[in-house]
């Protein structure tokens, strides 16, 4: 066993504050690897503060992790020390059920999620918000050299939750997909379907990033405060990726797709949507929601990204910031992704 410097939360209304945890050596199929950036995701926020059910605490988040692999087991064969390396969102299996055999092992009954649950060994399964963690080989995967450590961390989540429907749907020339939304996913579903060569369009609440969404490769953007957004765009998109948790009625919405479009829902909603059935059978339309990615997916996302300079936008924060940070997340006040910079972390 080894231990590692971290950051905790230990009740719903607490704050964080440092501490060590124990990581356990590697086995033969592991590697151990220094943890240098750790993504906020907002599911942290909703876990750390109990909106989401029973928490383990203390609880130490973080499922968008970026590192440099310092030592590996006697038969690892898909790394080496040195190597660039993340982990997301879960990091073990079963390894033999349907999900598993198909590369959606997120799906996977007996998936152990990267915190807030309990890892092969009977410890607690301690997140990113930490500087090392040990991981079986075939959960992690490899960073493209072209992308910088902070900018890839978040990939680990909002990347491939935004990079997975787009490429099921087919987002790609020809298509015209809209982006709700240019937070801490939306701004990275933009560059992605850029790059995948569809023409892209941003719906936000204002008109506030509207230069960036244009420089992250949107051809249009349009605020919804203004009025008769959604009337002007009806019947416009092939595909529509909702990365908001705030709509309350999607109905309107369904009017902006071509006959036969998708609008796909990767924002998570903790409250039910209000949803008219008649503007999906008028037209053929699908509803859609999509979960992350299974590993190969994530490592596709990864090269995809590294192949096209793709990265998140980040602001590296220490950890004495996490608890500033997550408030300006709640309020949207991060541009576009908070990355904690492990070096920070003092000893406990």
């Amino acid at each position: 066993m080894s231990t590692a410097r971290a950051y905790a939360i230990d009740r719903p209304d607490g704050h964080f504050s440092p501490t060590t945890i124990t990581r356990r050596e590697p086995g033969p199929t592991e590697i151990a690897f220094d943890i240098a950036y750790a993504g906020i995701c907002h599911s942290d926020i909703h876990t750390a503060r109990q909106e989401w059910g029973p928490v383990r605490y203390p609880l130490v988040p973080g499922h968008e992790i970026a590192g440099v692999v310092t030592k590996v087991g006697s038969g690892v064969t898909k790394y080496a020390l040195g190597d660039r390396v993340g982990v997301g969102c879960f990091v073990d299996s079963c390894g033999h059920c349907p999900d598993c055999e198909a590369g959606t092992e997120q799906f996977c009954r007996e998936a152990i999620y990267t915190y807030n649950a309990v890892g092969r060994d009977g410890l607690p399964a301690d997140g990113g918000y930490s500087t090392s963690i040990t991981v079986e080989q075939d959960y992690v995967c490899r960073i493209p050299d072209s992308i910088p450590l902070p900018n890839a961390a978040p990939l680990l989540c909002a990347g491939i939750t935004t990079y997975s429907p787009l490429k099921r749907w087919g987002a790609g020339a020809g298509k015209q997909v809209a982006i709700i939304g240019m937070g801490g996913l939306g701004h990275v579903a933009v560059q992605i379907a850029s790059a995948m060569g569809a023409d892209v369009s941003v719906i936000s609440q204002t008109r506030s990033k509207e230069a960036d969404g244009l420089r992250f490769g949107a051809r249009d953007y349009h605020a919804m405060a203004e009025p008769g957004t959604l009337k002007k765009l009806r019947g416009r998109f092939d595909i529509m990726l909702s990365t908001v948790a705030a709509a309350k009625d999607l109905t309107p919405f369904l009017g902006c797709l071509k006959n036969g479009g998708v609008f796909v829902d990767v924002g998570m909603p903790a409250d039910n949507m209000e949803l008219n059935i008649r503007a999906l059978c008028l037209g053929n339309k699908i509803m859609a929601g999509s979960l992350i990615g299974g590993i190969a997916e994530t490592q596709e996302m990864l090269d995809f990204c590294g192949e096209h300079n793709l990265g998140a936008v980040v602001e590296v924060i220490g950890g004495e910031d996490i608890d500033a940070a997550y408030d300006a997340v709640v309020a949207s006040k991060v541009r576009y992704r908070y990355v904690i910079d492990t070096s920070t972390f003092p000893e406990a």
